[in-house]
Formats: C-alpha cells, sequence, structure tokens
C-alpha cells in the first residue's frame, strides 16, 4: 500500500473529522480519482504527434492513455468531428495515489521559478484543476527523446461537496498551494 493512502487512512481523516466535525468517518471526503489531459492541437495534421504524446503520458502514469476526439467541427481550427486531438488517462486507486505522491514530492519542486500552485483552483463542487505547462517535470521523461515539450491539465475529483473541503484535504496531502 503507497505512503499516501496510509497517510490518508492515519492521519488526514483524523484531522478532516477534527476540523470539520464528522459524525462519521464515511463522511470525510477522500480522492476520487485523478483526470490527465493533454491537448495535441497538432494531431490534426500529423498523427505521429499525438502517438509521442500518448507514448509521454503512459511513461508518466503508468496506465495506458485512451484517444479523446473532437465533439463538434470547428472551421476556424480546421477540426472535424470525431477527430483525435488529444488523450487522457483516469487514475483511480493505487496508481492515483503514487501518481499524486509522484506529483508533490518529485514533479512540482522541478519546475522553475516554483511559488505554489493556484489556491483559486476549485470549480466550487470540490474539484481541482492544475495546469502543467511542460511534461518534463516528470522524472520518467528523458530530455533528449522528447520531440516537444506539451503541457497537459492534471483534476483532481473529490468526494468534497465544497471547496473549502477540498482545499483541506488536498491540504494534508501536502500539496504546495501558494500563499
Amino acid at each position: 500500500m503507497s505512503r499516501l493512502k496510509d497517510m490518508y487512512k492515519n492521519e488526514i481523516m483524523d484531522a478532516m473529522i477534527k476540523k470539520f466535525g464528522y459524525k462519521n468517518s464515511m463522511e470525510v471526503p477522500k480522492l476520487e480519482k485523478v483526470v490527465i489531459n493533454m491537448g495535441v492541437g497538432e494531431a490534426k495534421d500529423n498523427a505521429k504527434v499525438l502517438e509521442s504524446a500518448m507514448a509521454d503520458m503512459e511513461k508518466i502514469s503508468g496506465q495506458k492513455a485512451v484517444v479523446t476526439r473532437a465533439k463538434n467541427s470547428i472551421a476556424n481550427f480546421k477540426i472535424r468531428e470525431g477527430m483525435p486531438i488529444g488523450c487522457k488517462v483516469t487514475l483511480r486507486g493505487e496508481k492515483m495515489y503514487e501518481f499524486v505522491d509522484r506529483l508533490i514530492n518529485l514533479a512540482l519542486p522541478r519546475v522553475r521559478d516554483f511559488r505554489g500552485v493556484n489556491p483559486n483552483a476549485f470549480d466550487g463542487r470540490g474539484n481541482y484543476a492544475l495546469g502543467i505547462k511542460e511534461q518534463l517535470i516528470f522524472p520518467e521523461i528523458e530530455y533528449d527523446k522528447i520531440d516537444k515539450v506539451r503541457g497537459m491539465d492534471v483534476v483532481f475529483v473529490t468526494t468534497a461537496r465544497t471547496d473549502e473541503e477540498a482545499r483541506e484535504l488536498l491540504r494534508l496531502f501536502n500539496m504546495p498551494f501558494a500563499k
């Protein structure tokens, strides 16, 4: 079992019960899933770009990536409905905790001029979105082997009902929020 999951079961649950006064341990918010999304606009012209983006994402997440397709046509971007325009991975369980641990303790500290993540990127329902500008911050990606620097979105989906509960949950997971 991962270190973060143990930490959640012991310290985080107790701290959340103490702060919010939950009557039952099942009320305590928990991390449900982490969705990593990478939009690859150049994929409409070159299919190889999408393949390399998916390979990077699979290295980072340790799980197979799924191709995302355009939901509708946009003439200005020369995109037709059903065209592959990105990839995503949904992590749950053990892999999710392992990824969150690596993101918080290894990847984020490697960002240049890092002053913490935006504390206001919550959606009002207890979910948190984080944008990463380059995949190079992950130790699994070798600098020499990448063809292009790509960004990605990481969304933390929690069972929290409010942003305050979700912020406290992520803070207890040692998420480095900016002051």
